[in-house]
């Protein structure tokens, strides 16, 4: 069975997508413990992102790093964490989130409920901020 995010790289559920290649997407989480967060994830199906060859790991890494600079010029912030937890969706996975402190990566905070408008600005902002 197809995972979530299978899902949304097959476009068969909706998503706030900032920025996608041949193998990667990346979109804003829906529920996010900040604003701008998140996630960066590879499109071929694998439930633990260290199981990735070490060739796919560092272009995702590369994937990666073009979404948390453009991030950090949109949304304030002191820097953007980044976290792997990948027990939540059996699909690897990278957490981006714009903190102030460490412990605003806390992903067991309560989180945030933006609005459709909200998400869909953040995500235009974003996309325009990434460079090739």
């Amino acid at each position: 069975m197809p995972t979530l995010f299978t899902e949304i790289i097959e476009k068969n559920l909706p998503a706030y997508i900032i920025a996608e290649d041949a193998e990667h997407i990346a979109f804003l989480d829906i529920a996010p413990v900040a604003k701008g967060h998140t996630l960066v994830v590879p499109k071929k199906e694998v439930d633990y992102l260290f199981d990735l060859s070490d060739h796919v790991l560092g272009k995702l890494l590369t994937f990666t790093k073009k979404i948390a600079l453009a991030l950090e010029h949109a949304v304030p912030c002191q820097r953007i964490g980044m976290a792997v937890l990948g027990l939540e969706i059996p699909h690897a996975h990278i957490h981006l989130v714009p903190i102030q402190q460490e412990k605003d990566l806390n992903l067991q905070v309560p989180r945030l409920t933006p609005s459709h408008t909200d998400l869909s600005e953040l995500a235009h902002q974003v996309k325009n901020l990434i460079k090739p």
